[in-house]
């Protein structure tokens, strides 16, 4: 199977972007030119990518983005930066 990959980019205005892309290189250049006007990152470049992981499975890769983009941005710069024994401690929690 074809390798995918789910990235996070950090935006110039210091919020982060997570996709899915079976092609890393050509995706961040996309979003670094703004080929894709209607996207989130396109008038918060540059970006700069600051984690990747590979999936064999497409669909893995698209329920991990999908985990991911749910997380707060401390629980994603936990991930950023390889702290991974916080994350299970930065769930987000409902009091109500």
């Amino acid at each position: 199977m074809k390798p995918s990959y789910v990235y996070i980019l950090k935006c110039s205005d210091g919020t982060y972007y997570t996709g899915v892309t079976s092609n890393l290189t050509q995706r961040i250049y996309r979003h670094d030119t703004g080929y894709f006007p209607d996207c989130y990152t396109y008038k918060r470049r540059p970006v700069s990518l600051v984690f990747y992981c590979e999936f064999t499975n497409i669909n893995l890769a698209f329920e991990k983005e999908k985990q991911i983009k749910k997380w707060s941005k401390a629980k994603k710069e936990a991930l950023i930066d390889g702290h991974y024994d916080a994350l299970i401690n930065l769930a987000k929690k409902n009091f109500k």
